[in-house]
């Protein structure tokens, strides 16, 4: 890997460009606001499952919220298998291929059938969220701890790129037609799911397999859940590590939701002045928060350079925390929306970056790159299980959206709170 390491950081970051359309169309820009309008259309915005009704947002959330605790539970066991038998590229492809084609299935989505129809969107949601699992895993062993802030941007930026170029061709397209968008927006879900497997196998087929596992003895399904359990030892007596992990697990659980629910909580609580107003204004903001997260990732690269990563994060998070309160407080119009959307675009791709190659900073010399990874994405996968649950349940309690700001907010505070514990290192300060 290191005769041709730059090749295969442009490989391994290409990945983040062909499934980063996931995130955007999917689960940010058009897929939530299509839910939402047939829901409240043909449904009435109540959605009735095994004997109850939940509103639209509350089902979609719990929907999301299960694909992630899959996530949690399996990953242990497959990212064992990865390391032991050296085949983390075989593993990214499954997932890859798993989610771009039920990406594609949700072109047949039909209130009639509410229940197979979300079964799309959440094998789609274990196919994006598995893969990162095996794909953040490369990070430590292509590139040097020096590189890792760098190459960590990188493919945030080129996914924040390539996702902004699909969604303006989509939108593009509808305005040549002469037709709103949301008005025939499924084929737009095939086309998601094509580029998300064309240019993920090009993607690997610069991309090296792993390193077998440093492990000795038989593999058995137990074996992922045993080399979890040795690897979270092992983290336990790292202080630095075990440390940054609660700050992470807190306030990840809020930037993971904000990405989520963000569309869905905007359709519903900002004053729009109609529904064509309020769809639009809404794949605008989508467009400014990607360009903005491009440039905030890599300014926050360089920040970090001269502050330090820790640093960085403490001050992203505060960030959060005045945009957390803001929006639950003072946010009704689309003006105001605007200015929130911007600035959530400048600190998202810079915190989503800056964690992960902080954590791959930390970790220990190791071939099984894999299962610490996992270790970090079962933690993320549960605070994203619990943020999506604790917005649901929040909406539902209340009956109004507005109040699912608070499980966030609080998510951040804790997050920063545990992070002025975290012991600073020369590579890590």
């Amino acid at each position: 890997m290191i005769e041709n390491r730059k090749k295969i950081q442009n490989a391994w970051a290409m990945y983040d460009w062909a499934n980063s359309v996931y995130p955007l169309i999917i689960s940010s820009a058009i897929f939530p606001v299509f839910y939402t309008k047939v829901t409240e259309k043909n449904l009435g915005g109540v959605v009735h499952v095994f004997g109850s009704e939940l509103s639209n947002s509350v089902f979609y959330a719990f929907t999301i919220a299960l694909s992630y605790l899959v996530v949690a539970m399996s990953s242990p066991i497959l990212s064992g298998m990865a390391d032991y038998f050296g085949n983390k590229k075989r593993f990214l492809q499954i997932f890859c291929v798993l989610g771009s084609s039920s990406t594609m299935m949700l072109v047949f989505f039909d209130t009639s059938n509410i229940m197979l129809s979300m079964m799309y969107l959440f094998f789609a949601s274990i196919g994006f969220w598995g893969s990162l699992v095996f794909y953040n895993a490369y990070l430590p062993e292509i590139a040097t701890v020096e590189e890792q802030d760098r190459v960590s941007a990188k493919g945030f930026s080129l996914g924040y790129l390539g996702s902004s170029i699909l969604l303006i061709a989509v939108i593009v397209l509808f305005v040549l037609k002469g037709t709103r968008i949301f008005d025939d927006i499924r084929y737009a879900f095939v086309v998601v799911g094509i580029w998300w497997l064309f240019f993920a196998f090009l993607s690997f087929s610069k991309l090296p397999n792993s390193n077998k596992s440093e492990l000795s003895g038989k593999f058995s399904l137990g074996s992922g859940w045993k080399e979890l359990k040795l690897v979270m030892k092992d983290i336990a007596g790292r202080t630095q590590l075990k440390r940054f992990l609660y700050s992470y697990f807190f306030y990840n659980m809020g930037v993971q939701t904000v990405m989520i629910m963000a569309v869905t909580f905007a359709a519903k609580s900002v004053i729009w002045e109609n529904d064509a107003v309020r769809e639009q204004s809404l794949i605008i903001s989508i467009l400014l928060i990607q360009f903005l997260g491009i440039a905030g990732a890599f300014i926050m690269s360089r920040f970090a350079r001269k502050f330090g990563n820790l640093s960085i994060i403490r001050l992203t998070i505060f960030f959060w925390i005045i945009l957390c309160i803001c929006v639950w407080q003072f946010v009704y119009w689309p003006i105001q929306f605007f200015v929130v959307a911007g600035s959530v675009g400048l600190i998202m791709g810079g915190i989503q970056s800056m964690s992960r190659s902080t954590y791959s900073k930390m970790l220990p010399e190791t071939k099984d790159h894999a299962s610490y990874f996992s270790f970090y994405d079962f933690s993320e996968k549960i605070g994203l299980t619990l943020g999506t649950v604790s917005f649901a349940f929040a909406e539902a309690g209340t009956g109004n959206i507005r109040n699912s700001v608070i499980p966030i907010l609080i998510c951040f505070v804790l997050g920063l709170i545990l992070s002025f514990r975290i012991p600073k290192s020369d590579v890590v300060n």
